[in-house]
């Protein structure tokens, strides 16, 4: 829902806004041009869903931080929320970057993949659609490319995307440089030196902290993570 989402945040421009503002804008202004009332009501829980579109949860205020800063790399990180929201998509991630660059992948497989992880879950109709909505979002983020026919390609990683990756790793308590071996580090689809290298970059831009000496490396976040949220992720670890 990556178009929805962008029209969404162009008319709600004020990053503190409650959740409610934003479901105001879709149900009540209909910003998104939807035809009905309960159209209008089920695509907002769709997205908060997807991304919650609640300012006090850490995910959603570190996308609209680099959604904001990052225009190239926005569909990289709108699809890293995605993936850290959504177990049914986290599920094909290996499905999906096991195939070689150039590599046809088709619906059925991709169908049949789904279907493997809990079998019966989905109907027939159910199970296709979802195939569908996660081709997209694969073909949105650039790890497939084609309208009809998917081709497995390389997603185009940026300093805003890299930053999401890497504090999407931080909160599940990974440190230092095995930040840059976490499953979200992996969906950016670079070498770890070309995700430093970005890193660096948004360090530059006061985006995020990168210290590197040797071997040793530490990333932090003091722009997304406050107080409350740094000693909840110290208890945890």
């Amino acid at each position: 829902m990556l178009d929805e989402l962008s029209i969404l945040l162009a008319h709600v421009t004020n990053q503190y806004a409650e959740k409610d503002e934003y479901r105001f804008a879709i149900c009540d202004s209909n910003c998104l041009g939807k035809r009905s009332g309960k159209t209008r009501t089920l695509t907002y829980r769709h997205l908060v869903d997807i991304y919650s579109l609640d300012f006090k949860n850490v995910i959603f205020r570190a996308l609209l931080y680099f959604w904001n800063r990052d225009l190239y790399g926005r569909s990289l990180i709108a699809m890293l929320c995605a993936y850290a929201r959504d177990a049914v998509f986290r599920s094909t991630s290996h499905f999906i970057l096991n195939f070689p660059e150039g590599a046809i992948i088709t619906r059925e497989s991709l169908e049949a993949f789904i279907d493997r992880q809990d079998p019966g879950r989905f109907s027939k109709a159910t199970l296709k659609s979802t195939a569908q909505n996660i081709n997209s979002t694969w073909t949105k983020s650039g790890h497939v490319c084609g309208r009809v026919r998917k081709v497995r390609s390389r997603a185009n990683p940026t300093a805003g995307s890299v930053s999401y990756a890497l504090l999407l790793g931080y909160l599940t308590g990974v440190r230092g440089q095995a930040l840059f071996q976490t499953e979200y580090a992996k969906l950016l689809d670079c070498t770890a030196d070309k995700a430093i290298e970005l890193a660096e970059d948004a360090s530059r831009k006061g985006w995020i902290i990168f210290k590197r000496v040797g071997d040793v490396i530490e990333v932090l976040f003091p722009n997304l993570i406050n107080t409350s949220e740094l000693e909840w992720l110290r208890e945890q670890n």
